[in-house]
């Protein structure tokens, strides 16, 4: 007798669970997306805090209502005026407020966050 044993998995089986692979990666690339957008959005919301806390700080001790600010995009350092009171954030920023007032709203973008995002002198998100 020759009795031979065939161990494997067939093109069909094979086929089907890339397709299942396939149909998990499509349902979870968006979520993926979704989460990494609402972190940076975190993030944005976070360093915009910090700059306006800075930025009222410096009008107080420097009795002024304005103050310039330096950002380097590649890096996220903070200089110039501000730079005693915070030296670094987040990288990437586009737009970023090249002058904050003791009264004006700014606005602060990220090229993987849709839209721009503006907050109040103290840091407060107004989307």
């Amino acid at each position: 007798m020759n009795t031979k044993s065939k161990k494997g998995f067939t093109l069909v089986e094979i086929m089907i669970v890339v397709v299942i692979i396939g149909l998990l990666a499509a349902m979870a690339i968006p979520a993926f997306q979704k989460v990494r957008e609402n972190s940076i959005k975190s993030r944005m919301d976070n360093d915009a805090r910090q700059i306006a806390s800075a930025a009222q700080q410096y009008f107080l001790e420097a009795n002024s209502e304005s103050v310039g600010v330096t950002y380097v995009e590649g890096t996220g350092a903070i200089t110039g005026d501000l730079q005693a009171y915070v030296s670094t954030i987040g990288r990437g920023y586009d737009p970023f407020p090249t002058e904050l007032d003791v009264d004006t709203d700014f606005i602060i973008g990220h090229p993987l966050v849709d839209g721009d995002r503006t907050y109040n002198p103290e840091g407060q998100n107004q989307d």
